[in-house]
């Protein structure tokens, strides 16, 4: 018993040492975490679309995918059918409109500059999705904006959520960023069909 208590204060002394090397590294380096936005999403939203983390562009604007080039707002005005120069509130309230939640996976990570390659995953701390899911028990559909988003779903949040939470349908879409300029905005709309296609199924 006294071996176990033993070797429990060491595993914590242990751990707290880590946190607090990794911590200092970070202050060193002058790192500082990125943190990104609370959930936008009513109880009865049915899809929730995943990105990986905020830009810095949405983070100086607090408004989810502000950069200029971001297709995100256009694509969602052709497929909703509303106006593309409604304010961000109103861009909001369509969304919520038609069911649709909106979040990150990712709550804070450390990365230089905006682009998920810059990522460091081990930094990355994930949402509360068993909090969320268990809130919003409506959702039947997960549509991740980006590989890096699935990516990081996959690793850190998948195998800490029930039976019932990890059956909830995904699929990947082309990022929605301009760094994925492989493809173009009309050929990125043939794939976000589906958003609209599975709200017209529920």
């Amino acid at each position: 018993m006294v071996n176990d208590k033993l070797l429990h204060d060491k595993r914590t002394h242990d751990k707290l040492a880590h946190d607090k090397l990794a911590h200092d590294k970070l202050v060193n380096d002058k790192q500082m975490p990125d943190i990104g936005f609370p959930y936008v999403a009513q109880a009865d939203a049915r899809v929730l679309i995943l990105g990986s983390m905020p830009s810095r562009k949405s983070l100086t604007q607090q408004q989810y995918y502000a950069h200029p080039q971001n297709a995100f707002w256009p694509l969602m005005s052709e497929l909703l059918d509303f106006p593309a120069d409604l304010v961000y509130a109103l861009r909001l309230k369509q969304l919520l409109a038609k069911r649709i939640a909106l979040w990150d996976v990712a709550h804070a990570c450390v990365r230089q500059g905006s682009l998920d390659q810059a990522i460091a995953m081990d930094t990355v701390v994930a949402n509360d999705f068993a909090a969320f899911f268990a809130q919003h028990r409506d959702i039947r559909t997960i549509f991740f904006n980006g590989r890096k988003a699935e990516q990081v779903y996959r690793k850190l949040v998948l195998r800490q959520l029930d039976s019932h939470m990890q059956s909830i349908a995904t699929h990947l879409l082309p990022s929605t960023s301009p760094a994925h300029a492989s493809m173009n905005r009309a050929e990125k709309y043939l794939y976000w069909s589906i958003v609209k296609k599975t709200l017209e199924s529920q």
